[in-house]
C-alpha cells in the first residue's frame, strides 16, 4: 500500500471517529490528513512532494481544449521550422547553460513598456521549453492589470491567479491542462481593482512554494516594469528576470530604467524583439546573457 493510500485512509479513520462526512472530496481529506506527515506553511499545512505523487496531484487540474492563436504560438501551428521557432531554441539552451551556475526555474518575463511583446515571449519560451522530452512546464500569466495570456493558448481567462490571491480557489482549480502533453497554464483570472497589493499580499510566495516541486520550468508573465511596481514584487519570488525591449522602439534611457527595477543578479538577460531580416540575418529575435555582455566589456 502506498504512503499517499495510507495517509489517506487515515484521515478517513479520524474523521470518522470524530463523525464527520465520509464523502468528503479530496481536497478535504488533504488538509485533514494526520499533521506529523504535512510540513507547515505559514499558518496552512501542505502536503509533503516527497511522498505526494507528482502525475496524481497534476491529474488534478481540469482539462480545456485549447484553441491557441497560431499567428503568435509559434510551436503550436505544427511548422517546426516556422519563423522564431529556432531563435527561441538559442533561448532555451542559454537559459540552461545559466541554470548550470545557478538556481534557476521560475523565470519572469517583463519589458519596459507595454506593447513590446513579453507575453509573446512567455508563451512561445513556454512552449520551447516542453518540447523536450520528459520536461514539465507551468506557463503562469501575472500581468493582472491586462492579462492577455489566456486569448493566445485559446482558453477561458479564469479561474485564475487572481481568484487564488484572494483565497477563492486552491492552486489545482485554476491550473489548466491542455492538448500538449506537459504544458500547464495558470490565466490572469477574476479582473481586481487592487493588482499590486494583491501580489504583495504573500499567497504567490506560498503557491510556488506548493507547486514549484512539480515543474522543470515556471514562466511569468508579468506588467511592464517602468508604468507599475508589479513587477519588481513578482520578481522577488522568481529567481531570474528576462527583459523584453522592442527593437527600433523602446527607448534606451527607459529600457535603462526598466533595468533599474532589479537587482543586477536577478536579470538575466535580454530579449530584443521585433528586429528585420536586414538587421539580424539569422534571427527575428536575439538573446543575449549579461555574463557575455559583462565579457565583451572587461575586453573593451
Amino acid at each position: 500500500m502506498s504512503r499517499i493510500h495510507e495517509a489517506l485512509k487515515r484521515a478517513e479513520q479520524e474523521r470518522a471517529a470524530r463523525g464527520g462526512n465520509s464523502g468528503s472530496d479530496s481536497a478535504s481529506v488533504l488538509q485533514e490528513m494526520p499533521l506529523q506527515t504535512l510540513p507547515h506553511f505559514g499558518s496552512a499545512a501542505v502536503a509533503d512532494p516527497s511522498f505526494l505523487e507528482s502525475d496524481a496531484l497534476l491529474a488534478r487540474c481540469p482539462k480545456f481544449e485549447w484553441r491557441p492563436d497560431t499567428s503568435v504560438m509559434l510551436f503550436m501551428n505544427g511548422k517546426d521550422g516556422a519563423r522564431g521557432t529556432e531563435e527561441y531554441r538559442t533561448l532555451r539552451s542559454r537559459l540552461y547553460h545559466l541554470r548550470e551556475k545557478n538556481s534557476l526555474k521560475k523565470v519572469l518575463i517583463t519589458s519596459a513598456l507595454p506593447k513590446e511583446g513579453k507575453s509573446f515571449t512567455a508563451a512561445n519560451l513556454a512552449q520551447v521549453l516542453v518540447r523536450q522530452h520528459g520536461r514539465r512546464v507551468l506557463l503562469i500569466d501575472a500581468d493582472l492589470r491586462r492579462p492577455r495570456l489566456h486569448m493566445m493558448v485559446g482558453t477561458t481567462p479564469g479561474p485564475g491567479l487572481t481568484d487564488y490571491l484572494l483565497g477563492d480557489a486552491d492552486e489545482f482549480s485554476i491550473m489548466q491542462r491542455g492538448q500538449i502533453e506537459n504544458l500547464f497554464f495558470i490565466p490572469g483570472g477574476a479582473a481586481i481593482e487592487n493588482p499590486a497589493e494583491l501580489i504583495g499580499n504573500g499567497r504567490l510566495k506560498n503557491l510556488f512554494d506548493r507547486i514549484e516541486a512539480q515543474f522543470d520550468w515556471i514562466v511569468v508573465d508579468s506588467p511592464p516594469a517602468v508604468p507599475v511596481s508589479d513587477a519588481s514584487v513578482l520578481a522577488k519570488a522568481c529567481d531570474g528576470v528576462l527583459l523584453v525591449v522592442r527593437s527600433n522602439s523602446t527607448p534606451a534611457d527607459i529600457a535603462r530604467k526598466a533595468r533599474q527595477e532589479f537587482p543586477e543578479e536577478s536579470l538575466v538577460g535580454i530579449v530584443l524583439n521585433g528586429t528585420s531580416d536586414e538587421a539580424v540575418p539569422y534571427a527575428r529575435y536575439y538573446y543575449e546573457t549579461y555574463e557575455k555582455k559583462e565579457s565583451v566589456k572587461s575586453q573593451g
